[in-house]
């Protein structure tokens, strides 16, 4: 029903679209009493065509018709995805995996969700976000945690925060020994703090920067920042908010942010960041920004931190890696073109294997948003 409403809404578009090209040639034609040949359409009013023409097509690509769908059995299409259809926003790349998605929706509603984070994670990071699913109560761990860390950096997070069942591991501890980058708090400490080489901006560093340049830092985002230990830096350091971009890929981020006492958004890379405009002093892309990244989708967030960040505010790339043709060709453009003041723009080799054999080089850059005339 809510793509008929919205097949129907686009048809009526068309009908006003054509009604204003038929005025605006029947408006050339009257003005002057003697026969003129037709005046060219203005490009506005073709692109505005063509977007109409690209969305009938793509939502007929992927909804036949009532008619066509009268002939064929019914669909077992869950009641609360419909319902939600009505009421709320699905996106559109929900609709490219319905079988995924009429999985994730057959739940039985007003009682306990279903625990399946490894498929919540396969649609969302398809684009599928936000999430429909909406009328049943959240799963929660059996017992809970005797306390919770009041420091960001604790000594151990407490397993009882988190309902482990469809993860390999089963406890904090088994993570740190399986996954070190990812969960040993204190190693990702030591490294935003030191310099080691052109790449590195320290963390102090940084902070004198944006002092010199009167630049208050109160509140950012960390798009991809694991499990926030650069939020966690910023907090106990300098009591700036930062709010942590990142996804539960085989291990449980989300939770992990949460108990050290920092706010996580559950958001994939593709996804507009849920804050107001020019309200951040600070983006800062971490290292799950890089060139395996659809260049469109990099495009979009890129223009999106630009929405978020305020006048004087700072974009850091921190080690970005790409092939170093396209970071000459692509990436570097790409990011130029924002016009952002350049604080620092460093190119180091990427040594590991993997580099080496591919040719590729890190970037770590640090801009600052001017103040654009209107």
């Amino acid at each position: 029903m809510g793509f008929t409403m919205g097949l129907n809404m686009i048809l009526l578009l068309v009908m006003v679209a054509t009604n204003i090209l038929s005025l605006y040639h029947l408006s050339s034609t009257v003005q002057s009493p003697t026969p003129m040949p037709p005046s060219p359409v203005p490009d506005h009013l073709i692109r505005q065509l063509n977007t109409i023409r690209a969305t009938i097509n793509h939502l007929t690509r992927h909804n036949p018709s009532s008619a066509s769908a009268a002939t064929k059995q019914p669909s077992a299409v869950p009641q609360d995805l419909i319902l939600h259809s009505q009421i709320g926003p699905i996106a559109s790349s929900c609709h490219n995996h319905p079988d995924l998605l009429h999985k994730y929706m057959n739940y039985t509603p007003f009682s306990t969700c279903p625990f399946d984070p490894d498929l919540q994670e396969t649609l969302i990071l398809n684009g599928c976000h936000p999430l429909p699913r909406r009328r049943c109560f959240s799963k929660t761990p059996s017992k809970l945690p005797s306390s919770l860390p009041l420091t960001p950096f604790p000594t151990s997070l407490p397993d009882s925060g988190v309902v482990w069942n469809k993860y390999s591991c089963k406890s904090f501890t088994c993570l740190l020994q399986n996954n070190p980058t990812g969960f040993d708090l204190n190693a990702q400490r030591s490294s935003l703090l030191k310099y080691t080489s052109e790449l590195d901006l320290p963390i102090p560093q940084f902070m004198q920067l944006a002092k010199s340049a009167n630049s208050a830092i109160r509140l950012g985002i960390d798009i991809g920042g694991g499990t926030a230990t650069f939020a966690a830096v910023m907090k106990k350091s300098y009591n700036v908010t930062m709010l942590t971009t990142t996804m539960n890929v085989n291990a449980p981020y989300n939770e992990a942010v949460a108990l050290r006492g920092l706010v996580p958004l559950h958001v994939p890379l593709q996804q507009r960041f849920p804050v107001f405009d020019g309200t951040m002093d600070l983006v800062r892309c971490g290292r799950a920004v890089n060139r395996w990244i659809p260049v469109p989708v990099l495009e979009f967030m890129f223009y999106d931190v630009d929405r978020v960040l305020r006048a004087g505010g700072y974009l850091w790339v921190d080690r970005f890696f790409s092939k170093a043709v396209d970071l000459e060709k692509v990436y570097g453009p790409l990011i130029r073109k924002l016009g952002y003041k350049k604080v620092k723009w460093a190119v180091a080799n990427k040594t590991d294997p993997s580099g080496l054999k591919h040719g590729e080089v890190y970037l770590t850059a640090l801009l600052q948003k001017p103040v654009f005339k209107t």
